[in-house]
């Protein structure tokens, strides 16, 4: 068996590499035929909290994500990195054609890597203030 991951049957679609952390709470959601507001009002949090956890905006606490994970039928590991319990690559991604579904993992990728540098440029941001204030 290769190490390799097999993109044509869509098994990295909630990978890590593939999706966020957003992408797979969205995924989960919908296919539960759940909106945002039932799920705000099933966790006992405001839409917006929904909305930025959803953009990649922001992570919930240990206490929502095992609820979160419980609501929505999913392992707390699956909506973290991809692994575990949780949904598989959606069954119409067959019918989307291969160049199609290429545009689609590269978009997610940069999604993902831009998160990536986000949370770099916080932390240089940080050790740019400590550096000025230690000096000014």
């Amino acid at each position: 068996m290769s190490d390799s991951k097999d993109t044509d049957t869509g098994s990295d679609w909630y990978s890590e590499e593939a999706a966020t952390f957003g992408d797979r709470v969205t995924g989960a959601r919908e296919a539960l035929g759940m909106t945002r507001t039932e799920l705000a009002k099933r966790l006992g949090v405001k839409l917006k909290t929904i909305r930025e956890w959803e953009d990649d905006l922001a992570d919930p606490r240990a206490n929502k994500l095992q609820m979160l994970a419980g609501v929505l039928n999913v392992s707390m590991m699956w909506l973290l990195n991809g692994h575990g319990d949780g949904l598989d690559a959606p069954s119409d991604e067959a019918a989307i054609p291969g160049d199609v579904r290429a545009i689609l993992t590269e978009i997610r990728q940069v999604k993902s890597e831009m998160g990536r540098l986000s949370d770099r440029l916080g932390i240089l941001e940080k050790r740019l203030r400590t550096a000025l204030k230690e000096h000014g």
